[in-house]
């Protein structure tokens, strides 16, 4: 038996279409050396830790580190020629944080490695995979391309990996890949296998508030691993100026970089960042793409009103039982409101209207206290933006979502520790609305903030989302809707990481 030692190195790899900017470069440079190989990988749905036979040789490898880039340093813990000791087993499986069973012989082959130690254990799997690996040398580190096959299923990867984080760190953003999360091949594997629960996220950056959700695919069905919004007004002043401001950009993209770290944190193979009405209105939306890139390496994509509209009705048809006759779904935001109408799973019409609670708390000063002549005025400015709602025939069902609706149906549970589980398919009223109407009316910002249920950075806004709220209502000539927690970022996370 032979143990080598290995120096460790900091890695840093991307798979599928995320790798696709890269390869123009690759494609101009000879390899250096090409290979293929057939390697059994150990995965476990516990660790992401590097378990792999390769031309009979067991190689371990252990996540030491993580630094403020995302980088990682693997240690190796063992690399050893088959026959393995048996007493070199625990380690593996140490590795692999996986029990240590009985083990009846003194070495292990590979196979029986695999057969009487890896499968009985439901946690671990054994993936046979194929690799076709082009080698180069770029700004002293060592790069890689390979095609993966497994079974029937293929990808792309890109490594890069040097002694030398900064290195790393400067071929990264010469190849135009410093924007990707970076997935070791554990990872990656359990993702291409639907093995472990692949974790993905969706950033929803909207005029009022960012959207996190990190959701982990089980088959056809998604657990919600993280799912928060962070209010960061970054559409203040927008109404009056038609640009962004300098301070709501700053701190919109400090909340999305510390949302990429935690989705790094959080295993996640794969992000995408999407843009709503702000940053479809203003006329700098440029320079907070372009921040954002800088801080986060993130591109994120502005998106049509009826794609909104489109995700939204997604995510309310796939959690919510609304029957087979016809649905109307409204989704409030701080610069726009979306709406679909449908029938089962067909969507018939959707559009988005111009009618936001950032808008129209600026507009009539709905931020503090007013008096019911402005807040008629309000109605009635609502109501002239959602003149295309006029005439429509009643809906059989109607679901509204957004930051006001959930705040409106956690108001009326009294929940002082917000739960989606209460608040997805609670059924409002419009009466329950005309009464939080009148609430928030008669009370400043300050005020509002003690209102049990209600999350304190909506204070200022609440009182414009509840009148738009009480317009669709009385336009469909609805007497209640039924409350979705589910929004844009479900529908996008289903419809972007679906099968």
């Amino acid at each position: 038996m032979t143990k080598v030692a290995v120096v460790p190195r900091w890695e840093w790899r991307g798979f599928g279409h995320g790798v696709a900017a890269a390869e123009e470069r690759f494609a101009a440079v000879e390899p250096e050396r090409e290979e293929e190989s057939d390697e059994t990988y150990v995965l476990s749905d516990r660790s992401d830790a590097s378990v792999k036979i390769r031309a009979g040789t067991m190689d371990v490898k252990h996540l030491e580190q993580v630094d403020e880039a995302g980088l990682e340093q693997w240690k190796p813990v063992l690399k050893a020629s088959f026959p393995i000791a048996g007493s070199d087993v625990p380690t593996v499986l140490r590795a692999l944080e996986a029990g240590v069973p009985a083990l009846d012989r003194a070495e292990y082959g590979a196979d029986e490695l695999i057969a009487e130690v890896v499968r009985p254990d439901p946690a671990l799997r054994a993936v046979g995979v194929h690799k076709r690996r082009r080698h180069y040398t770029i700004g002293g580190c060592m790069a890689e391309l390979s095609d993966i096959r497994v079974d029937d299923a293929t990808t792309r990867t890109v490594a890069i990996e040097s002694t030398d984080s900064k290195a790393v760190l400067a071929v990264l953003a010469e190849l135009g890949l410093d924007s990707h999360l970076n997935v070791n091949v554990p990872r990656g594997l359990k993702s291409l296998t639907d093995f472990g629960a692949p974790r993905y996220a969706v950033i929803d950056v909207g005029t009022n508030s960012v959207k996190f959700h990190v959701g982990a695919r089980r088959g056809d069905d998604w657990e919600a691993i993280v799912d928060r919004a962070e209010v960061t007004r970054l559409g203040e002043g927008l109404d009056a100026t038609g640009a962004l401001g300098d301070a709501p950009i700053r701190r919109t993209v400090e909340a999305i970089a510390a949302m990429v770290e935690e989705a790094g944190r959080a295993g996640v193979v794969e992000i995408v960042a999407v843009g709503t009405a702000g940053l479809r209105a203003a006329t700098n939306s440029s320079a907070f793409i372009d921040a954002l890139r800088e801080r986060t390496g993130l591109e994120i994509e502005v998106i049509p009103g009826e794609d909104e509209a489109r995700y939204a009705y997604l995510a309310t048809r796939s959690s919510l039982h609304l029957g087979t006759g016809s649905l109307a779904v409204f989704d409030t935001g701080g610069g726009s409101t979306q709406f679909t109408f449908g029938r089962g799973d067909e969507v018939e019409e959707q559009f988005s209207v111009e009618v936001g609670a950032v808008r129209l708390t600026e507009r009539f000063g709905l931020d503090g206290k007013v008096d019911t002549a402005t807040l008629d005025a309000a109605l009635d400015a609502i109501a002239g933006g959602l003149a295309r709602l006029d005439g429509r025939a009643r809906p059989d069902r109607l679901a509204g979502m957004g930051g006001a609706v959930t705040n409106l149906a956690a108001v009326k549970h009294g929940l002082e520790t917000y739960d989606p589980a209460v608040v997805h398919g609670t059924v409002l009223d419009l009466a329950e609305v005309e009464r939080q109407i009148e609430h928030y009316r008669t009370e400043d910002a300050d005020e509002r903030r003690a209102t049990v249920g209600l999350q304190p950075k909506r204070a200022e806004v609440i009182l414009a989302g509840a009148c738009i709220v009480r317009t669709v209502l009385t336009k469909l000539g609805c007497d209640s809707f039924v409350v979705s927690d589910r929004g844009l970022r479900h529908g996008l996370l289903v419809e972007q990481f679906g099968r």
